[in-house]
Order: structure tokens, then C-alpha cells, then sequence
């Protein structure tokens, strides 16, 4: 699950997201997807329809991902009391196999016709609807980086899980729990908002935001220390490929009244760039510098900044970073 937390002042209503209009916000085959029924007789018949509707995989991954990210809802109550671990007795690592596929198809069906999902349940029917089309699919299990307080944590944890759709000969990441939508901390409420940046997301913006138990990414090694002390990045910075150029720590250890340097991606001296100070007060970048594609702009660490400095653009957040003073 995302979570959104909501800075309270009047200009600006939303921290993580930006509503975007119809048209940027579904594609082609969203529009289509938008016009299937919300309920199935069962997932072979979504298949079939998803496989006569497209002709490409690619366009068929995303149908899976379209349709689960409309129809399937948050299941805020089993995350928060989640249900007992279930065990079973198995003599052969076939049979072990075959109860956990047996207990995985119940859970995907359950999800299928209750609506409700919790992270895991979200990727096992992506992965069965994938499968149905003709599509290898796999299901990777990891930590998430989502709140403040994950900048410049000590470890990972597992508490998160996502897939991985073979297309066109390439693996793409998907995360379709978080397609779906977010959770407002300050309404204590989900809310269904659909993001296309979690279908085949840049491995770049992907990693920055997961990080898989395995450690790896089709055989490369990730760093764990770069996941866990790397700025909080927001859909908002993948939507508008806001590269965090510098710093490339998400601490910034200063003493009281230095300078910091920031480097932006894709961001000009006329796009509205601010953070808050302490007070929850606006402040607009000053004599910021164009760098090729990027802004480069400095910030005095003082009094004025809180424990965490968040810059925004328009109404959105792209970064945060944890502010430690000697």
C-alpha cells in the first residue's frame, strides 16, 4: 500500500499526487479496459475478452494491469490485522508445491470475486490473468520505501510484493497495488486513484521505491545501501522524469547556516519550485540555475528547516530529504 500525507495550507491541497485530466491519464487501452463490466463470470472469460480486445502482449499486460488497478479495492482491514500464517504437512517438495498452488489459486479467486486485495493478492491474480493470455509473469517479494522516516533506515524488511511480465523478449516491473490507488493518512481513508507509472516503470524509479528480498535484478546485485539512504522520491518525480541529480544521499548532514546544492532533472527556472519551512510556510527557490536539462539551486540549512525538506512543483511533491544538523 502508498500512503499520501497531506500538507495543511491553504494554496496547496495535495502532497503526492496531481490529478491529471482524462485524456493523459488512460491510454488507449485504459479507455477500452473503462468499458468491460466490473464483474466476470470467471478469470478464463476476462482472458478471453482481454486476448480478443488485443492483439499485442504488450497491450494485453497492460489490460491486466488496467482492469486489476479499476476493479480491485485496498483491503485496508486484513493489512492491519492480518490473518495467521497457515501451515499444511507435505512429504515431497512436489507435493509442497502443489498445496501452496492449490492454496494461491483459492486466494487469487477469493480476491477475484470479493474485490479486496492486500499487496500479495494483487499480484497473484496478475500473475494467473497473465498467465491465461499466454504471458510468463512472475511474483517478487520486498521491501517498499514509502514514508519519511524510510530515508536512511538500517534495514530492509519484507513487506511488500509486485511482479515481473515478460514482454516483447524484456522483463517489465509492475506494481499494480499501487496502480490502484493510495491511502490519505490525514482522511484516514483509501482512495482509488489510477497511476500509470507503475506498468513497466524505469528500473531506476522502480529500485528507488523497492527493493526485492533476492537482492537482485536479473542477475545484477542492487544495493541495498543506496535503496535505504537515497532521497524519497514520488509518483509525481516518475511521471515527469525528475531525476535527483544531486544530492545523492536523502541525509544531508550540515552544519547550521550551510549551503546545500540540489540538482533537478527536467526542471526549469519557470516551473514553480518550492519547499515548506518549519512554519508549513511556502518557500520559492531563488536565483536557481539552469544546467543543461536540470536546475541547480542552493538552500541555507538553518532554523527555518524542519527535520525533513520536501521540494515541491505545482502541487506536488518529487523529493524529500531528512535534514541532520551538527
Amino acid at each position: 500500500m502508498i500512503l499520501k500525507n497531506n500538507t495543511i495550507f491553504v494554496l496547496f491541497l495535495s502532497v503526492f499526487f496531481l490529478q491529471s485530466v482524462y485524456s493523459q491519464k488512460y491510454n488507449a487501452v485504459d479507455a477500452v479496459v473503462l468499458k468491460y463490466p466490473k464483474q466476470f463470470s470467471s478469470t478464463e472469460k476476462l482472458a478471453e475478452r482481454i486476448e480478443k480486445d488485443f492483439t499485442s502482449d504488450y497491450d494485453k499486460a497492460r489490460a491486466i494491469y488496467s482492469w486489476i488497478a479499476f476493479n480491485i479495492s485496498y483491503d485496508l482491514a486484513t493489512y492491519l490485522n492480518p490473518p495467521k500464517a497457515r501451515g499444511f504437512s507435505y512429504s515431497t517438495e512436489l507435493e509442497k508445491q502443489q498445496k501452496i498452488q492449490l492454496q494461491n489459486d483459492k486466494d487469487l479467486q477469493k480476491v477475484f470475486k470479493s474485490k479486496k486485495a492486500v499487496c500479495e493478492g494483487f499480484t497473484l491474480l496478475y500473475r494467473h490473468l497473465a498467465t491465461l493470455v499466454g504471458l510468463k509473469c512472475e511474483i517478487v517479494r520486498g521491501d517498499s520505501k514509502t514514508r519519511l522516516n524510510d530515508i536512511g533506515r538500517e534495514n530492509t524488511t519484507s513487506n511488500h510484493a509486485w511482479n515481473m511480465v515478460l514482454v516483447d523478449g524484456k522483463w517489465r516491473l509492475v506494481d499494480v497495488t499501487w496502480g490502484e490507488g493510495y491511502y490519505d493518512q490525514s482522511k484516514r481513508k483509501l482512495v482509488k486513484d489510477f497511476a500509470t507509472i507503475y506498468f513497466d516503470t524505469k528500473p531506476a524509479y522502480f529500485f528507488a521505491k523497492h527493493f526485492p528480498d533476492s537482492g537482485t535484478y536479473l542477475g545484477d546485485r542492487l544495493s541495498k545501501s543506496d535503496f535505504l539512504n537515497a532521497p524519497l522520491i514520488y509518483n509525481k518525480t516518475i511521471e515527469g522524469d525528475y531525476e535527483i541529480i544531486a544530492p545523492q544521499s536523502g541525509t544531508i548532514a550540515v552544519k547550521s547556516g550551510d549551503k546545500v546544492t540540489f540538482r533537478i532533472k527536467n526542471v526549469s527556472k519557470a516551473d514553480p519550485l518550492f519547499y515548506l519551512n518549519r512554519k508549513n510556510q511556502p518557500v520559492r527557490i531563488e536565483n536557481p540555475k539552469e544546467r543543461g536539462d536540470s536546475l541547480e539551486f542552493q538552500v541555507v540549512i538553518d532554523e527555518n528547516i524542519g527535520q525533513y525538506l520536501t521540494f515541491y512543483l505545482v502541487e506536488s511533491s518529487i523529493v524529500s530529504f531528512k535534514v541532520m544538523v551538527k
